[in-house]
């Protein structure tokens, strides 16, 4: 009883000189997802244009990408416009394409997809190169519209990195440079910009997942690490009681999210969200946190290196999009329904205004 006293005591003083208080039974939670079975979706979207004006011109993304950890399979769809599936000619993402003439009075359209997800986790001990070739390397280092690699994107990743000589030390540096500088900016329209250049010209660090992970990505690009955005949807909640890890099947609106990936010899493309660690640290509590050692934060910033939960699905890794017989400008990334008309293109971060819900069913 004695030993156990002294600990208490002792534990409590650490807490207190770090500036915490002793973890509430809310806060001791395991995140240590593992790969493991499949899991079937489907994934429902239905966009109604509730004030056309002109020819209306409708994209939504597809989910498209096949690996390890993903499984895209059929995607069916019904419109009153004329649909059609095709993808952006550079960056393979796919698409439902409708056009809705003039004269139609409530144009509609609804898709479902249907996916297999499951959960990821590296194996650091084990050596699991992957196959890409180096043509293919090249590309996930090239620099994009949001994403540069040079100037001060490069200037900073050197800072970073010092004397690191393997990328996986590189990485590893940036990803706990990016915890301690990014944050979490609730304030943010949608998932962010992405704009990386523009957040370390300016110095302010904080955004939302399309800001944070481009920040990762474009740091390791730029010092010759292969990375890459994946942009997807949380799909149901997290298996593991973090609040701010799941999404609500029922509606899903506002639940886009995007993480990243690295590729490193020894174990091929490895997952990674610093994005997800930074918004545990400001919003799964009142408090907001500030170190990745508070209880409730150092299993997810562990965790999120190297791995990632299986209650989300990725569309695509694409940059600087297409879309299809579009009349504006490329999307810097395709991740939420896109939409346009005589008037111009339609806000994609004001689901209600534009009016579509998206929806998942867990099928057992």
């Amino acid at each position: 009883m004695t030993s156990r006293r002294n600990f208490l005591v002792q534990t409590s003083a650490a807490f207190a000189a770090a500036g915490w208080s002793l973890p509430s039974a809310a806060q001791q939670r395991t995140f240590d997802p593992r790969p493991g079975a499949w899991r079937t979706f489907e994934v429902t979207t239905r966009v109604e244009v509730l004030d056309p004006k002109g020819i209306t011109r409708l994209w939504l993304p597809v989910p498209s990408i096949n690996t390890d950890w993903q499984r895209s399979l059929e995607s069916s769809y019904s419109s009153n416009g004329q649909a059609r599936m095709t993808s952006d000619a550079e960056e393979g993402a796919r698409m439902l394409y409708v056009e809705f003439d003039a004269g139609e009075p409530q144009p509609v359209v609804e898709m479902t997809s249907r996916v297999q997800t499951r959960n990821r986790a590296v194996d650091w001990s084990a050596r699991q190169p992957g196959a890409e070739d180096a043509e293919s390397l090249r590309y996930w280092t090239r620099p994009t519209s949001l994403i540069p690699t040079g100037g001060i994107v490069r200037r900073t990743a050197l800072k970073v990195i010092g004397d690191a000589r393997t990328d996986e030390d590189k990485t590893r540096r940036i990803y706990d440079w990016v915890l301690a500088n990014a944050w979490r900016e609730p304030k943010v329209r949608g998932c962010g910009e992405g704009d990386i250049a523009a957040m370390l010209e300016t110095g302010n660090l904080g955004g939302k997942c399309a800001d944070i992970n481009a920040l990762f990505v474009g740091l390791c690009r730029s010092v010759g690490v292969p990375a890459r955005d994946v942009y997807g949807l949380r799909l149901a909640s997290s298996a593991f009681g973090y609040k701010e890890l799941g999404g609500n099947p029922a509606s899903l609106k506002g639940a886009q999210h995007c993480r990243a990936e690295v590729y490193l010899k020894a174990q091929g493309w490895v997952a990674m969200d610093p994005a997800d660690v930074a918004k545990v640290m400001r919003q799964e509590t009142s408090e907001w946190i500030k170190s990745t050692q508070h209880p409730l934060v150092a299993p997810v910033a562990k965790s999120l290196y190297g791995g990632w939960e299986g209650n989300w699905v990725g569309y695509n890794m694409a940059h600087d999009v297409k879309l299809a017989n579009s009349k504006h400008a490329k999307l810097g990334f395709f991740m939420y329904p896109a939409a346009e008309n005589s008037r111009g293109r339609i806000d994609s971060y004001a689901p209600d205004e534009f009016r579509y819900q998206i929806t998942a069913r867990e099928i057992v």
